[in-house]
């Protein structure tokens, strides 16, 4: 072995590093040095390190198992400072110079960590323990169990500082989407891309390649590496393709719509300013191929979890990608002719094969053949029974087919268990892998609309297979999408065979886990004898399972000890694999920074501010502003002279009354909706009619949510036989869009109906007042007509203004004035307003603001926010002769409940004071006259007030016990906050123009 620069296990140039330059590191505190493409975990072993963590539950040494994402071990912090960050995979981690690495979950040192002597109680420590421990006495809860228990859990730290890093979320669109860049993957992108379908090629790791890189083989006579680097070359100069390298695939979710995340600088020490450290994707892709590949399993022995017991796959991949041998003298345990391959690679590079076990009876040809030219013993029929040696493997116990047993010297236990294809994004929209005996694995089943598993993914472990496979995807996916693809020509690959036999334990039998611990789930300390008792108690289904031993719970979700677990579990119960079942794999594949999850989203950016279309020209006219849920909106509008905000609103409302103002309503919800079955979904999730509503009108609606509360209102207008506009409250308009999806995708998804939200897409203006048609008929292009016989109130209508731009007008009025909404799109908002204020001049326009906007509504007793709060029904809004009966409707059964049309319930009421200069303050409580302010004696509560220049006097609405009953009744009106009390009289809650003849015009 030739040691560079103290990298004693150096063997070789590896395909993935770049040995001309030298990388400077530390960990734990001591420096190091590596190659850029080396991985903290290859430097790290290049360097002769084989302690890289603790268990989580025993604090056990743990060394290096794989050599990629599914690492359950090495576990590790990276970075210091505000950077810090905990619970990384030494495996991924890209070295870069003056990286900063420690170890975590230990103390005072890895190599002592005095919680080790948990070992010492494992008896107690099992399966389940801390259901049945801590119980008693129930006074050491507080004082010392809890104490105790916070200071060990967890395992990394987290930065005390706030992450000074910037993240960002974009979104892709593609023909055809393959994830992953093996063999199966290259050849499927290339046959898409030269069909000239749009590609993106997503690859987790660094490098192309898979285990092109990782494996000793060739393709056309050229190293397979090289084939695969040729392969990146021709893909990155195809016009409509992207490679995009250290991206992750990890969820598959509706529409063909995948989640992504691409570790942009992750692999540098701070990103270059501007520079997102990483960027989620949200990528839509008509077809996917997911090649995926397939993540090797361990075989549970006793003392399997020793630093040294590695994957033999990883062993491979740490020899040929970065040119380390991880162990002198080795051990190889197989059950399959892959396993093999790894002595012939140790061998290669000068390491010693001191053994090879097969499992299989009676071993397989191949294997004895590997041995002889290793010149290693062979056990065939053999076992890895034990593992010595407690901070590294020092010997290994094999027993042999006659049952007797020999210890074998070592540093490094090379185990393959069998490969499990990588189906995780197959089964996100709910279906379970089928158990396949010959490949003994579980295979994708039903898949996700457009997608196809090509090569290890789908069960394909055949090199020259496996292009093929990728391939013949590739070809489909692009004639699915319209492109004529022909056959690509693929490299000749040297045939691999796999031929393997089950196994999943070396245990002589189950019982024999007592005497050393057998471990299935490396990260949280799960062994074969945590899983018979698990069993035993009683816990024999597999999501049981799972939970009660927190098995496949840890970072790695199980990637290595799932299948080994089910084996398990299937024999203690004597049950086949496939009667045992798989548990259900969701979203994330892998963890996925909380950063990266919020993107942009944070500091002020948490909750942006929206600014409506008019902000600008508003911000020219002195507003006074108001922060409406997210949106920054004109609250009023002072003039000179004015000597205080109450002043200017009731000029506003003034002017509203007796000649035209404009206030822009851009902010209310508005969702586009159409479909053939479109009336029919409105008659479902509004209380009223919506069946007979002809097209150019426009509707009064009200949603309740399934327990029969009010939820929102608004109204929709028909603009087409199967188009609708529907406006929902600004503050619901998010929640009322996520209601009519759930409705759509999960109570009716028969219906054939489709929505989008449009709030941002137009600029909508309310136009009120008794000139409002005046200034309107100044803007609409001829011939379309105003007058109340050609556009009567709640009229709809697509049109043109101002010369061509296009609008809809909307005849409506949350003023009780005669009043129309415009809506152009929202780039001619500003505009507009503008040319209001110039058309308007003569009949005395004005804008007005958020508070009179409210002074407006209350005076003439229209609910909003404050009444719409959750608490409240149809009835109590004095509604209930909306809700019809001839109909099904979300809430329709919940909202007939006895308890919700009580006439005693607190019932919509206007509240004006004795004395109109006593003030009204919201949330004030009703007492009858002379009552003390107790609970017993509250009747109801003042959701809204305002004073009305109109009625002359604060008025206000409220919710009073049998309100409609006690018109004309004087009440007492108590603020307990104020301590005040004023005398005030029950109303209709309509002030002004009762009969609602202004807004006919």
């Amino acid at each position: 072995m030739n040691a560079a620069f103290g990298q004693a296990f150096r063997v070789k140039s590896g395909n993935g590093i770049d040995v001309s330059r030298t990388l400077h590191f530390s960990f734990d505190g001591k420096d190091y040095t590596g190659y850029p493409g080396d991985t903290l975990a290859s430097a790290l072993l290049a360097n002769g390190v084989r302690l890289f963590g603790r268990s989580f539950k025993y604090h056990r040494p743990r060394g290096l198992l794989s050599a990629g994402p599914e690492e359950p071990n090495a576990l590790v912090e990276l970075r210091d400072g505000a950077r810090q960050e905990p619970n990384t995979r030494a495996t991924v981690a890209e070295l870069f110079d003056g990286l900063i690495a420690a170890s975590q979950n230990r103390w005072p040192s890895l190599s002592f960590d005095a919680l080790g002597m948990n070992g010492m109680f494992s008896s107690v420590l099992g399966a389940g323990f801390y259901y049945k421990t801590f119980m008693w006495p129930a006074s050491f809860w507080e004082k010392v169990y809890e104490p105790i228990i916070r200071k060990a859990a967890g395992l990394g730290r987290a930065a005390d500082e706030g992450d000074p890093d910037l993240y960002e979320k974009a979104t892709a669109f593609c023909d055809v989407l393959v994830v992953g860049s093996g063999p199966s993957g290259l050849a499927a992108a290339l046959a898409a891309g030269r069909a000239g379908a749009r590609v993106i090629l997503c690859e987790q790791d660094s490098l192309v390649g898979g285990r092109l890189r990782d494996e000793h083989m060739t393709l056309d006579g050229k190293p397979a590496w090289q084939w695969a680097e040729q392969a990146r070359r021709e893909l990155e100069a195809m016009p409509d393709m992207r490679v995009m390298t250290r991206t992750c695939v990890f969820g598959t979710y509706d529409g063909g719509t995948y989640g992504a995340v691409e570790r942009v600088a992750d692999h540098v020490a701070v990103p270059r300013a501007g520079q997102p450290r990483q960027r989620m994707w949200r990528i839509v892709a008509r077809e996917c191929v997911m090649a995926a590949g397939a993540i090797e399993r361990p075989v549970v022995f006793p003392n399997n979890d020793r630093p040294g017991v590695m994957l033999a796959g990883a062993v491979r991949t740490y020899i040929n990608r970065f040119g380390v041998a991880p162990g002198r003298r080795a051990v190889i345990y197989t059950c399959n002719d892959d396993g093999l391959r790894t002595a012939l690679d140790l061998h290669r590079v000068g390491v010693t094969v001191a053994a090879i076990v097969d499992s299989r009876p009676g071993g397989a040809s191949i294997a004895a053949e590997v041995a002889a030219k290793c010149g290693a013993r062979f056990f065939p029929s053999g076992a890895i029974v034990d593992c010595y040696g407690r901070t590294g493997v020092k010997a290994v116990l094999v027993r042999d087919a006659a049952g007797k047993t020999k210890s074998v010297p070592c540093d490094l236990v090379a185990m393959s268990g069998g490969w499990s294809p990588n189906v995780a994004l197959t089964t996100h929209q709910g279906a379970r892998p089928t158990w396949h005996d010959d490949l003994c694995a579980f295979l994708p089943s039903t898949l996700p609309p457009g997608m196809v598993a090509a090569g290890a993914a789908a069960g394909v472990f055949d090199t020259a297979e496996g292009l093929h496979d990728g391939a013949v995807a590739g070809q489909r996916a692009a004639v699915t999408c319209g492109f004529e693809a022909t056959p690509s020509t693929l490299p000749d690959a040297e045939p691999t065979s796999y031929a393997i036999r089950p196994l999943f334990h070396a245990l002589k039998d189950l019982a024999a886990s007592k005497k050393a611990k057998a471990f299935v789930d490396f990260q949280n300390d799960v062994t074969a004898k945590d899983v018979g008792l698990a069993a035993r108690e009683g816990f024999v289904s597999v999501e049981h399972l799972k939970r009660y031993t927190t098995l496949g719970m840890a970072t790695d979700q199980g990637k290595t000890s799932n299948v080994n677990a089910l084996a398990l579990l299937a024999e203690i119960t004597e049950r086949s694999i496939p009667q045992t079942g798989t548990t259900l794999i969701r979203p994330p594949t892998q963890p996925v920074a909380i950063g990266a999850l919020a993107g942009a989203h944070r500091g002020r950016h948490f909750k942006p501010t929206r600014l409506p279309p008019t902000h600008r020209w508003t911000e020219e006219q002195g507003a006074v502003f108001t922060a409406n849920g997210l949106w920054l909106r004109a609250q009023w509008f002072p003039r000179a002279g004015e000597k205080d905000w109450l002043e200017t609103v009731s000029r506003e409302v003034r002017t509203v009354r007796e000649a035209v103002g404009f206030c822009d309503v851009t902010t209310l919800g508005k969702i586009d909706i159409q479909g053939s079955d479109a009336a029919e979904f409105l008659n479902r999730v509004y209380v009223n009619a919506w069946l007979k509503l002809p097209v150019g009108r426009v509707r009064y609606g009200l949603m309740l949510r399934e327990d029969g509360f009010a939820y929102d209102d608004g109204t929709t207008a028909r603009l087409g036989e199967n188009h609708y506009v529907m406006t929902t409250t600004t503050a619901n308009a998010g929640g009322v869009m996520a209601h009519l999806e759930f409705c759509h995708q999960w109570l009716w998804p028969e219906l054939d109906v489709q929505f989008i939200s449009v709030t941002d897409e137009w600029a909508q203006l309310a136009v009120a007042g008794p000139k409002s048609r005046d200034v309107l008929a100044k803007i609409v292009d001829a011939p379309f007509d105003l007058s109340n016989e050609a556009f009567p109130y709640m009229a709809a209508a697509e049109l043109t203004v101002c010369g061509g731009v296009k609008a809809r007008l909307f005849r409506l009025s949350f003023s009780g004035e005669m009043a129309y909404e415009l809506a152009v799109p929202a780039r001619y908002g500003d505009a507009l307003a503008r040319r209001l204020m110039e058309v308007g001049a003569p009949f005395g326009i004005a804008p007005y603001g958020t508070e009179a906007l409210g002074v407006l509504r209350i005076e003439k007793g229209h609910p909003a926010g404050p009444e719409l709060n959750g608490q409240t029904t149809a009835h109590d809004l004095g509604m209930g002769r909306l809700l019809s009966t001839k109909k099904d409707f979300i809430g329709s059964r919940m909202a007939r409940r006895s308890a919700l049309t009580d006439p005693q319930r607190p019932t919509l009421v206007g509240i004006r004071p004795v004395n109109p200069l006593d003030t009204l303050v919201a949330g004030s409580h009703f007492l009858p006259q002379g009552a003390a302010p107790t609970a017993e004696s509250d009747q109801g509560w003042l959701s809204s007030v305002a004073w009305s220049p109109c009625v002359g006097s604060w008025i206000g609405l409220g919710f009073l016990a049998d309100g409609p009953a006690r018109q004309g009744e004087i009440i007492s009106v108590h603020n307990p906050l104020a301590g005040t009390v004023i005398a005030a009289r029950v109303v209709e809650p309509v002030f002004v123009d009762p009969k609602g003849e202004r807004l006919h015009g």
